[in-house]
C-alpha cells in the first residue's frame, strides 16, 4: 500500500462480539449520528459503519459486525462476520484492527470467540463491557493478568454510560501509532492460522478459557439478586406465560392507541397534499399520476409507519432489558409443537406490524430450515395493513352490540381474525416441517443475558434505523407498483357520455370483469376483483380502490363513511364474510414477496409463498361463503 493510500483511506476497525454483549451500544456511543446502514453486496445482512476521530486525530472507520458466537458460522449473520474478519469478502479489505467486545459477567462463554480471533492474526483489543454489572454481582477480574495471559491490551467499559470509552480510544491511538509512515496494519499483523474448529478444537478452547479464568478471576460473581428474583416469575411455566401475554397485550394496545394521532396527522397531510394538487394543477395525466398514483401510493405506506416504529420501540426496549431472550425460551415449547424453536417467536411477533421486518428478523435463526419456514409463515400473521379492510367490512356488516353484556361483537370478530391468522401460521409451519422443510428438530440453546437498564438513545437509534430500512425497501417497491396500477386504472379513458365510473372501461376494469367468473364461486363481484388488483401492491390500498370503483369522492373519512353505507347495501353478508376470510390468507403485498426473494436469494420461495397463500385464501373464502349461504346469510 502506498503512502498516499494510507493517508487518504481511514483505518478500519471491526467491532466483534457475541450477541447481547453491548457491542452495538458501544458502536453507537463511539460514532453517534455519524453512522450509516446499508447491505453487504449479494446478501441482505445489514452493514453498519460509522466515522470516528480519535483523540490523536486519527480518522477511523468503525464497522459493527453482526453478533457471533464463533467464526464457525451457523447463520447468515455469522457468515458475514467470519468472511469480513478473514478477508473473504470480494472488494473489501481486511480490518486494520479488531476490538473484541465481551460481556464481563459471562467470560466463560465470550472468551472462546476471542481465542478464535487471536488466530486470525489482526491487531486485537479486548473490551470488557458491562463491568458495572459484573462488579455488582461480586465478580473481581484482574485485567492486568488477563492482558498478560492473552498478550493483548484489555480495557473495561460500560457502553451505556460512556465509562471506559476514553481508555478504549487511547488504546486505539496507541495501536495506530505503531504504524510507520507508508505502512498499513499488515506490518503489525501475525500470520492467519485460523481453521474451522473441530469438536476437539472446541473442547481445547473451553479448557483454555477455564485455565485463563482460574488465573484472572479472583472472586466469582453470583447472579444479581434482582435477576434471580425476576427470573422466578418470568421463567415460571405458568406465571411466565401469563406475564408474556400481558406484555404482548400492553404492547399491542400501545401500538394502536399511541399511533392513532400520528397516523391521523399523516393521513391528513396526504389528503391535504392531494387536495392541493387537485386545486392548483390543471386537469391532465400528470395531475392524476401525482395525486391518485404517487401520493396515494406513498401515503398508503407512510400512514402505518407510526405503528411499525412503536412496535419496534417495544421490541428493542425489551431486547435491551434482556426479556426477549426469555420470551423466546418460554415460547419454545409451543413453537416446538410445530417443528420450530423459540427463536422464531421474535420474527413472528415483528410481523404483526409488517411482515417485511419480521422476515428480515428471521436471519438470527441458525437452522436454515427453521429460518425458511419462519419466512414462509410470517405473512400469515395479521399485519397492520389488513386493519383498514377489516375495520371497513366489520363496521358495514357486524352490528355494534355486546356479547355476554360486556364484550363488543365487532371487537370479538377482529380478535377472531387475529387468532385465525396465528393458528393458521402454526398449522402451515407444521405442514412445511413435515414436507418441504422437513429435517431434525434443533433444540433451543441460547444465552439468557443479565437484566440491565435499557439505553433509550440506543433504542431510538435502532428504531430510526429500522424505519429508514422499511421506507427504503417497502416504499420504493410500492411507489413503482402504484404507478403501474395507476396506468392500468386510467387507460383507456372512458368514452364520452359513459354512465359507469371511468375505471369500468380501463385495463383494470377489463381485468376485473375477466376475473369475475373465477371469483363468483366465493361471492366476489367485478368491483371486488378490481379492488384486489391494487391490493397486490399493499392490502390497505383496496379501501381506496373500492372508493374509486364506486365513484365516491371527498376526504378519507367521507369515503369510508360512504363506503360503509354503500357496501352494506350492495354486498350480502356471505360476500363480506368471504372477503374477510380472503384477507386472512391472501398474499396481497408485493413488497413482502420482494423481500422474501432478497432473503432467500431465489424466486422459488416467493412464488411458492404467493401460490400457497392464494390457494388458502380462495379455499377459506369459498368455505366461508358457502357456509354463510347454508346458514341463511343474505
Amino acid at each position: 500500500m502506498t503512502t498516499e493510500a494510507v493517508s487518504t483511506r481511514p483505518l478500519r476497525i471491526a467491532l466483534v462480539g457475541n450477541p447481547n454483549c453491548g457491542k452495538t451500544a458501544l458502536f453507537n456511543m463511539l460514532t453517534g449520528s455519524r453512522q450509516k446502514t446499508a447491505n453487504y453486496s449479494g446478501v441482505t445482512v445489514e452493514r453498519k459503519t460509522g466515522l470516528l476521530v480519535t483523540p490523536a486525530g486519527m480518522a477511523v472507520e468503525l464497522l459493527d459486525l453482526p453478533g457471533s458466537y464463533s467464526l464457525r458460522a451457523c447463520s447468515p449473520d455469522e457468515e458475514i462476520t467470519r468472511d469480513v474478519v478473514l478477508g473473504r469478502r470480494a472488494q473489501e479489505a481486511l480490518p486494520d484492527a479488531i476490538v473484541c467486545v465481551t460481556d464481563a459477567t459471562n467470560l466463560n462463554l465470550h472468551l472462546r470467540l476471542l481465542l478464535e480471533l487471536k488466530k486470525v492474526g489482526r491487531p486485537l483489543i479486548l473490551a470488557l463491557n458491562m463491568m458495572d454489572i459484573a462488579q455488582r454481582s461480586g465478580c473481581v477480574i484482574d485485567t492486568e493478568a488477563l492482558s498478560r495471559q492473552l498478550r493483548i491490551p484489555v480495557v473495561t467499559t460500560v457502553a451505556v454510560r460512556k465509562s471506559g470509552i476514553q481508555n478504549l480510544l487511547a488504546q486505539i491511538d496507541t495501536l495506530l501509532a505503531q504504524l510507520k509512515p507508508g505502512q498499513d496494519s499488515d506490518s503489525l499483523a501475525a500470520p492467519n492460522t485460523w481453521a474451522e474448529p473441530s469438536a476437539a478444537d472446541v473442547r481445547a478452547y473451553h479448557h483454555e478459557v477455564d485455565r485463563i479464568l482460574q488465573v484472572v478471576v479472583t472472586q466469582a460473581g453470583t447472579p444479581a439478586r434482582f435477576t434471580r428474583q425476576l427470573d422466578r416469575l418470568l421463567l415460571h411455566p405458568v406465571l411466565g406465560v401469563v406475564t408474556l401475554l400481558a406484555v404482548l397485550f400492553l404492547m399491542f394496545q400501545a401500538v394502536f392507541n399511541w399511533a392513532a394521532l400520528p397516523m391521523d396527522l399523516i393521513d391528513g397531510g396526504v389528503a391535504w397534499l392531494q387536495q392541493w394538487l387537485h386545486q392548483n394543477m390543471a386537469d391532465g395525466l400528470l395531475k392524476s399520476l401525482l395525486a391518485d398514483g404517487i401520493i396515494a401510493g406513498v401515503g398508503s405506506v407512510l400512514v402505518f409507519i407510526p405503528q411499525i416504529l412503536i412496535l419496534f420501540f417495544f421490541i428493542l426496549l425489551l431486547e435491551d432489558f434482556g426479556y426477549m431472550a426469555r420470551a423466546a425460551f418460554l415460547m419454545d415449547r409451543i413453537m416446538g409443537g410445530v417443528g420450530l424453536n423459540g427463536r422464531a417467536f421474535i420474527p413472528l411477533l415483528s410481523s404483526f406490524a409488517c411482515a417485511i421486518p419480521g422476515i428480515m428478523a428471521a436471519r438470527t435463526i441458525a437452522n436454515p430450515r427453521d429460518r425458511l419456514t419462519t419466512i414462509l409463515i410470517a405473512p400469515l400473521m395479521t399485519c397492520s395493513a389488513r386493519i383498514p379492510v377489516y375495520t371497513l367490512i366489520i363496521a358495514a356488516f357486524i352490528p355494534n352490540t355486546s356479547v355476554w353484556g360486556f364484550i363488543g361483537l365487532q371487537g370479538l370478530v377482529m380478535f377472531g381474525l387475529y387468532a385465525t391468522g396465528i393458528v393458521s401460521a402454526l398449522a402451515v409451519a407444521q405442514v412445511l416441517r413435515m414436507t418441504l422443510t422437513r429435517g431434525s428438530h434443533q433444540p433451543l440453546i441460547m444465552e439468557l443475558p443479565t437484566y440491565k437498564i435499557p439505553s433509550v438513545a440506543n433504542v431510538l437509534l435502532g428504531v430510526l434505523e429500522r424505519g429508514k430500512i422499511f421506507l427504503r425497501r417497502a416504499g420504493t417497491i410500492i411507489l413503482s407498483l402504484m404507478i403501474v396500477i395507476w396506468f392500468l386504472a386510467t387507460f383507456p379513458s372512458a368514452p364520452e357520455g359513459a354512465s359507469e365510473p371511468a375505471i369500468y372501461y380501463s385495463f383494470a376494469g377489463m381485468l376485473g370483469h375477466f376475473l369475475e367468473p373465477v371469483l363468483a364461486p366465493v361471492g366476489f363481484n367485478w368491483q371486488i376483483a378490481i379492488a384486489l388488483i391494487p391490493g397486490m401492491a399493499a392490502r390497505e390500498v383496496a379501501v381506496a380502490a373500492l372508493g374509486t370503483v364506486y365513484a365516491l369522492s371527498g376526504g378519507d373519512n367521507a369515503v369510508v363513511t360512504a363506503l360503509t353505507t354503500t357496501l352494506s347495501q350492495d354486498w350480502t353478508l356471505p360476500t363480506a364474510l368471504a372477503l374477510l376470510a380472503w384477507y386472512v390468507f391472501a398474499p396481497q403485498c408485493a413488497a413482502t414477496l420482494a423481500v422474501t426473494k432478497r432473503e432467500t436469494n431465489s424466486w422459488r420461495w416467493p412464488v411458492f409463498m404467493f401460490t400457497y397463500m392464494l390457494a388458502l385464501a380462495y379455499a377459506a373464502a369459498f368455505i366461508t361463503y358457502r357456509l354463510a349461504l347454508l346458514l341463511g346469510g343474505n
